[in-house]
Parts: C-alpha cells; structure tokens; sequence
C-alpha cells in the first residue's frame, strides 16, 4: 500500500503562523465604531452609521480581505510563496495587498489600464503590484490565467464573498452592529440599509438576522448601471448590464454569485447624481468627506426614516459609512468631474434640504 503524507510539518507549520497573523491583526484593532447620525429628536427615530473608514486599510473590504485569506489558507488554496491574484481595481485590492503583505506573500491587482493613478498609488503602497488589461471584461479571465501561469490562486472575490464570511457571528460585521445597539433606546433596528457589490455584505447580515429570529428587515440600495434591482425585482439572474457603476464599491454590471436575493426585504434604485448629492450634504453634518457608496446608503436610509416618520412610527436605522472621501476628491468632490459626467446636483440637493427640514420623503 502506497502512502502519500501532502501535508508536511513546515507547511503545516506556516499555515498555523498565517491564521496567527491575521488573528492578531484583528486583535490589535479596535471594533469599528456606531456613529449616530443627527436627526431632529423630535423625530423619534435614530440614524446610525457603522463607520467602517477606521479599518488599517480604510474600508468595509478591510473585512472582505481577511475573511478570503483566511477561507483560502484554511481551504489549502494558499500557502508559503503563494502569488495572490485579485480582479479589481479599487479596495479589495488594497486591503488584499495589505494582508498579502502581512504573510510574505506576493499580490498582483488586475485591472482596467484606464484606473486612475490614485487607486494604483493605494495598492503599490500596500505593496501589490498592478497588472493591466485593455478591456475592462477581461479582468476575470486574466486573473485566471495569470494564477494558472504563476502557480497561484485566483482569489475571486464575487464567487467567495458570502461564503467566506461565517455568518452566525464570530465577530462579523452584522453581531458587531447589534452588539454595539444593546444599550441604545431602539436596539432592534426596524432596517439596516447596505449596497451590494459582491453581495457577502447583504448576505451576512440578512442570514444573521434570521439565525437570531430577528424582526429587522434588510434594504439593498443600488446605483444606476447596476443590474442588482432588476434581477432582483424580475427574478432574473442572468441579467447583464452594458456599463459598469460609477459609484464604486457596489453595483455590477452582472449578478455576482455572491449576491443572495432571498435574504433580502427590499431593494432601492438609486441615481449617481443623488448619492454624489448626499456626501456633498452631509460634509457639513458630519465634518468629514465620505465615499459615494456611503451616499448611496444614506439615500436609501433617509427614505426610510421618511417613512417612518409619515406612517407614526419610532425606530432606529442603520447603514454603513463605507469609506472615507479622501480616495474621490478629483471624481464626487470635483465639480469639474461632475459637470463632464452630466450629472445634475440641484434637485437632489433641495430634496435632501427638504428631508433633513420636515422629514419629508425623498
């Protein structure tokens, strides 16, 4: 009888010190903080904001990044010299090269050659490196290529969002929100409001609140050119897009296999130009710039708390400050920008002077 032995003690050995790494990572960084947002309090209802922009990395895919390296080591997909390859230009690339740079292994971003020289200073800065492509469509096959030729592993974000990811808890993303909530005045939530890139955010937080028999309904936003609302509202999942979003972080021109519709209450179709509206409104609110998927929430979580408010009800809100508004200040800060993408503030701008006024809807 032949015996083959394919997990020796040194890899072994690796893997064990890579899931410490990570692990103390984690452990040296304090949970992201609930933010309240200031709504008259007359109103009766609270608007939170999880301020996921104080992440090492900056943003919500700060969470994405670990959870797939460690579903990849713990899957064998990964071990000691591993290139890493990732399809994307913007921060899942960062916070992946982050963590590829805290084990020693080397991570290679593909991405359109029209990517803005910001978002590659991100990544190289991490220590990725950046590798092009012509066509935008071809990123996917590349990073499949690149990690055949190389001996690598595709890491595939929209394939392993939501299930890399342990839903039931341990920490992620939506037990931390509720946890912070204990001691709030409404701390069952009557929605949480988040977009869908890959999906693995919508999909953790809308299982974790059926696996705690929770009453809390969950609302995807979604920008124009995205294809998330349609597929979601004609149950169509083979539905694809002709462009890609410009809010980025979230909307797709097709639907990602992470995206899971079932766990969903409701979806909002949200105009580019509103978003953009909402991070130049709430600068002066909140003292800060804030990504334009954070403007995409917002919007969907002002309807709802307009919501409540016409039908009588109390009840608090949650949403997600995805990241900061210092990686857009030549795209949604730049009036310039705005003006060539034909893109239209005003009537967004009066609508949020008038929602934030009398809690009217949007």
């Amino acid at each position: 009888m032949t015996v083959v032995d394919r997990c020796c003690e040194v890899t072994r050995d690796w893997v064990c010190e890579a899931v410490r790494i990570i692990e103390a990572d984690a452990n040296r960084s304090a949970d992201t903080h609930l933010l309240r947002y200031p709504l008259p309090p007359d109103w009766g209802v609270d608007l939170y904001l999880k301020d996921e922009s104080t992440h090492p990395t900056g943003s919500l895919k700060h969470r994405l990044a670990r959870s797939l390296f460690l579903y990849s080591i713990c899957n064998g997909w990964i071990s000691e010299g591993t290139t890493v390859i990732e399809a994307s230009s913007g921060s899942t690339a960062v916070s992946e090269a982050y963590f590829a740079r805290l084990l020693g292994l080397p991570f290679i971003a593909v991405m359109p050659r029209s990517t803005s020289p910001e978002k590659i200073t991100l990544i190289e800065r991490e220590g990725g490196t950046c590798h092009f492509v012509d066509q935008a469509g071809a990123i996917y096959d590349e990073s499949r290529r690149l990690a055949q030729e190389l001996g690598g592993h595709f890491m595939d974000q929209f394939t392993h969002a939501e299930r890399a990811t342990d839903w039931r808890g341990n920490n992620n993303i939506a037990e931390s929100i509720f946890d912070q909530l204990a001691l709030e005045p409404q701390p069952e939530p009557a929605w949480i409001v988040v977009g869908a890139g890959t999906g693995g955010t919508s999909a953790t937080i809308g299982r974790y609140i059926r696996y705690r028999r929770l009453r809390t309904r969950l609302a995807v936003v979604d920008p124009e050119h995205s294809v998330f609302f349609d597929a979601w509202k004609t149950s169509a999942p083979d539905l694809v897009g002709t462009r890609g979003s410009r809010i980025e972080g979230i909307g797709r021109p097709r639907v990602e296999p992470s995206f899971v519709g079932q766990v969903i209450d409701r979806m909002i179709k949200v105009p580019d130009a509103a978003s953009i509206a909402v991070i130049r409104h709430v600068e002066q609110l909140l003292g800060r710039r804030v990504g334009g998927s954070t403007g995409t929430n917002l919007w969907g979580a002002f309807q709802l708390v307009a919501e409540l408010l016409a039908a009588g009800r109390r009840g608090s809100v949650v949403t997600l400050l995805c990241d900061g508004g210092e990686r857009y200040a030549n795209t949604y800060y730049d009036d310039e920008w705005v003006a060539a993408e034909g893109m239209d503030l005003a009537p967004h701008l009066a609508a949020l002077d008038a929602f934030r006024a009398t809690g009217s809807t949007l």
